[in-house]
């Protein structure tokens, strides 16, 4: 009748006369029953086929019977041999897989292994270029001048001058007008002051200037929201004073919160001068302590950051940069970009490492000894498929103070929203060019043209690359065009301060 070679094919035969002659009443449970023999025998040839230790889950379900046609009295028909199902490639879009980790994994590896060649390439080419003390030149050039740490310092007359403007305009000594003067005054002269003092003290170094403007820079922006926070509460308490005497000056706090003005103080200033925020407010937010191990890791890291940071830019960025001033006075285009592109990747590793030193270890760091509430510093920047999501969300601080202090004011004001937002590039730009071209003592344009330029390109992403496109169109510009920023930086200012001075 057939072959009698295998268990399971006796199995089958000798099943199937028996599920056939049961009775009407029970033939449903005889052949349920007849299924899982089937499936046992199933697992069991392959089991024995795979030597009794293998994977039996894709065998049993290819040997089970195939459904039987309604009113067929012949029982079940043969068994179903089939292993194939519709289904798609793991690459492709329309299977839904999307655990890619291993292939994360594997990038990492490789970066590791071609950057860590590149690293061998250059000490065996240029030995060790790294110097602590050199660190020490870059702020100062005489050791008896400190003059970034005494413009730093002279900074606090600025912040207690627009202090004493708003007491004065809590207790209405002075009108607003005349208050909104002065504070025009106060905000201008912080601007300039610093910027006076880096052309006219010759032994200030670019990199101590450019620290000591940042710091004014901070400055400015936290007293500008100093100022506007406290003209709402006065405009709010106006109100509230007219309409009813029993609402709060400021309706936005708890009852147990402070209230203007109770928050013109020097210990309220000073807490907002060093929170990691440019955005006011009379009552932040408070963690209820200080982790010590948390601060501890934040520490470390800052030690750890610092460290490596000075290392990769003496080592690894330095001599990229001095081999990239022959082929630019030369105009030699393919060796021009041949170095812009190797200058690339340290640069766009080093700003990725600033970018954790700063918003991640330094700014937790302070906000925990502080206990800050507010530890957003920073979004998903990584994912962004628009140029403009992508500076919304890497710089959380100063995004908050933008829409904040100027572009909702400007919306009020019946000013359109592409006016507003060029007008925020644009406040953007000339902050940028004032902390790279003041400590430089020289005017290019180079980085309040790169800012500019980002609105038509936020344009260009936005409407014709979606997705996966987008993000990698937010990579490549980050990736390339600081380094074109810093090149035209680099070699202008060698132009400047070497190749002009004439020979003795």
């Amino acid at each position: 009748m057939g072959d009698r070679g295998g268990a399971g094919g006796s199995r089958r035969r000798r099943t199937g006369p028996r599920t056939a002659s049961g009775g009407s009443g029970g033939g449903g449970t005889v052949g349920s029953q007849t299924e899982e023999e089937l499936r046992a025998a199933a697992g069991t040839g392959a089991g024995a086929y795979a030597g009794g230790g293998g994977d039996t889950r894709a065998a049993a379900p290819a040997l089970t019977q195939a459904p039987s046609a309604e009113g067929d009295g012949e029982g079940a028909g043969p068994p179903d041999l089939r292993c194939h199902r519709v289904q798609e490639s793991l690459f492709s879009s329309a299977s839904g897989f999307s655990n890619y980790r291993g292939i994360l994994n594997w990038c990492v590896v490789m970066l590791i292994l071609s950057n860590a060649r590149l690293f061998l390439e250059n000490i065996i080419k240029y030995g060790i270029l790294v110097d602590p003390i050199q660190v020490v030149s870059l702020f100062l050039k005489d050791p008896y001048s400190w003059p970034s740490l005494c413009l730093i310092i002279v900074a606090n007359g600025f912040a207690l001058a627009a202090f004493q403007v708003e007491k004065r305009l809590a207790m209405g000594s002075i009108t607003e007008r005349a208050g909104m003067l002065l504070y025009v005054a106060n905000l201008l002269t912080m601007l300039c002051f610093p910027a006076a003092v880096v052309f006219m003290v010759k032994s200030i170094t670019p990199v101590g200037s450019a620290f000591a403007l940042g710091i004014y820079t901070i400055l400015f922006l936290k007293m500008f929201s100093y100022y506007h926070v406290n003209l709402w509460c006065r405009q709010h308490r106006t109100k509230s004073q007219a309409a009813s005497g029993t609402k709060k000056a400021n309706g936005d706090v708890v009852s147990k919160g402070v209230k203007y003005p109770a928050n013109l103080t020097y210990k309220d200033l000073y807490y907002f001068l060093f929170a990691p925020t440019l955005c006011y407010e009379l009552n932040f937010p408070r963690s209820p302590r200080i982790r010590k191990r948390f601060l501890l890791r934040r520490l470390f890291e800052m030690l750890f950051f610092t460290q490596l940071l000075v290392g990769l830019i003496q080592q690894w960025m330095v001599p990229t940069i001095q081999n990239s001033m022959k082929p630019f006075k030369d105009m030699d285009y393919s060796r021009i970009i041949e170095r812009l592109l190797k200058l690339a990747v340290p640069n766009h590793f080093i700003w990725l490492i600033f970018f954790y030193w700063f918003f991640h270890s330094c700014l937790n760091a302070v906000a925990e000894l502080m206990r800050f509430g507010d530890r957003e510093f920073y979004r998903d920047w990584w994912n962004s498929e628009s140029v403009t999501y992508f500076w919304q969300n890497w710089n959380i601080p100063v995004h908050k103070w933008c829409l904040r202090h100027f572009y909702k004011p400007v919306i009020k004001m019946g000013v359109s929203r592409w006016v507003a937002k060029t007008g925020v590039f644009l406040a953007s730009a000339f902050f940028h060019e004032y902390l790279v071209s003041v400590p430089l003592r020289m005017f290019r344009l180079w980085a309040f043209t790169g800012m500019m330029a980002q609105i038509p390109l936020a344009w260009f992403v936005g409407r014709f690359l979606q997705g996966n496109y987008g993000n990698a169109a937010v990579w490549l510009s980050l990736i390339i065009g600081q380094p074109v920023a810093v090149l035209m930086y680099v070699h202008d200012y060698y132009v400047l301060n070497y190749e002009a001075q004439p020979t003795p």
